[in-house]
């Protein structure tokens, strides 16, 4: 009888972490990671990524909010760390944007990015 209540307490112990550990993750109201694509290149921070797919990371460095671009499918593929800045949606995005200007040079230089299901925008 007393291994059973061990066992039931060590079973709520550990579903209770894995709930909070899950929790963090959504703190901010965006995914720790997608992928999205870039029909043509863009500039993202001081790099300039190639057109293609990307894993997108979103991370915490201190007080941060840091995005990391990761080219997918590619032998040596491009990245880009990048600041952003957290905005709370009124409602979850329903549709993944990337909202973009131009640069002197006319090349698309990313301002913010949304998420299909985040409450939170990132602008850059």
């Amino acid at each position: 009888m007393r291994a059973m209540k061990f066992a039931a307490l060590l079973a709520l112990v550990v579903l209770s972490i894995s709930l909070v550990a899950f929790a963090g993750s959504k703190k901010y109201g965006v995914a720790d990671t997608r992928k999205i694509s870039f029909s043509e290149a863009i500039k993202v921070g001081d790099v300039v990524l190639p057109k293609g797919d990307y894993k997108v990371q979103h991370t915490m460095e201190g007080e941060n909010h840091i995005m990391v671009f990761t080219q997918l499918n590619a032998s040596e593929p491009a990245v880009a760390h990048v600041k952003c800045q957290l905005v709370p949606l009124d409602k979850k995005a329903e549709h993944t944007q990337v909202i973009y200007g131009h640069n002197q040079a006319d090349t698309h230089v990313l301002q913010e990015m949304l998420f299909a299901g985040d409450t939170a925008k990132h602008v850059f």
